[in-house]
């Protein structure tokens, strides 16, 4: 990418600038940090709109890493994004939140006596690591990819195994820092709300996924991979989670492109492509966050 359009980043005062396409500030990056739930597909297929401004930005020479609190490694990743239509020239990498796990969980720093909660689906974190799942009782730290069935169940329902989890003074190692994401018009529960509830009742929750750094080192390797000498200033993450995407690329020092459509929709008035000013700047207030920019839906 050439050229810089940072100048014209930011209104006075530092305000967010409301972009109507990522085209307005391509030009001032090299690299595209992108969620995926949320931004790039609502969890049944991708957003047309989303897919077209990635395959846009990296036809002008940008790099797009795909950076996602998914608890599984990229692999599997990969064919779930395939198997819902996403086009291969769409990204260049996936940096996930599952990565980062696994290398924790392969160093074995948190012990070898593993409790693991979460669903089957899950399964390739663990996968030719050489843990032992271990019962509650005699574990050594406990891993939370999500809930076990998390169509049907909350965070209450995991209240035994976190206070016995506590008492006993076990890590939480938490694979998805996300509270809750939207498939289709559902929202579900992930690992980071079990995580908080942790937190909360006097445990210690570790987490490797955004808005931590343990994820962004990761990626900043990949994007530095592709694009040797990188800039972080010519790196834009894009997210639609304040908490998690906003707050860890201002964690990171990286520009942020907040999507206001996805979790904070609702927040946003009637046109979720097209956030009102007002209520935008009410929130990000709020919120104690202040991204470079916004924009209704990625494209």
């Amino acid at each position: 990418m050439v050229g810089d359009a940072r100048d014209g980043g930011s209104t006075a005062g530092g305000e967010t600038r409301i972009l109507e396409r990522l085209d307005a500030v391509a030009a001032a990056y090299d690299v595209l940090f992108c969620d995926v739930w949320g931004c790039f597909h609502n969890g049944v297929a991708p957003y047309p709109a989303a897919v077209s401004a990635l395959q846009r930005f990296r036809a002008g020479g940008g790099v797009v890493v795909l950076l996602t609190n998914a608890p599984r490694p990229n692999p599997p990743i990969h064919q779930h994004l395939a198997g819902m239509g996403a086009p291969r020239d769409s990204y260049d990498v996936i940096v996930s939140s599952g990565d980062a796990t696994r290398a924790v969980l392969a160093d074995h720093r948190y012990g070898r006596r593993i409790h693991i909660v979460g669903p089957e689906r899950d399964a390739a974190i663990w996968d030719g690591v050489e843990i032992i799942h271990a019962p509650l009782e005699t574990a050594e730290a406990i891993l939370c990819t999500g809930l076990f069935d998390d169509e049907t169940e909350t965070p209450e329902d995991y209240a035994a195994l976190i206070a016995e989890g506590v008492a006993r003074e076990l890590p939480m190692l938490c694979a998805n820092p996300d509270i809750v994401v939207d498939r289709a018009e559902t929202r579900l529960y992930c690992a980071g709300a079990i995580a908080a509830a942790y937190t909360e009742a006097g445990g210690r929750s570790e987490y490797f996924g955004k808005p931590h750094a343990p994820i962004y080192e990761r990626a900043m390797a990949e994007a530095t991979r592709l694009k040797p000498g990188l800039d972080p200033r010519r790196i834009l993450a894009v997210g639609d989670g304040v908490n998690t995407d906003v707050l860890g690329a201002e964690q990171a020092g990286l520009d942020a492109l907040f999507v206001t459509g996805g979790l904070a929709a609702d927040d946003m008035g009637a046109d979720p492509e097209h956030p009102d000013p007002a209520r935008l700047a009410a929130f990000l207030r709020a919120e104690g966050r202040a991204p470079r920019y916004a924009i209704g839906r990625l494209r």
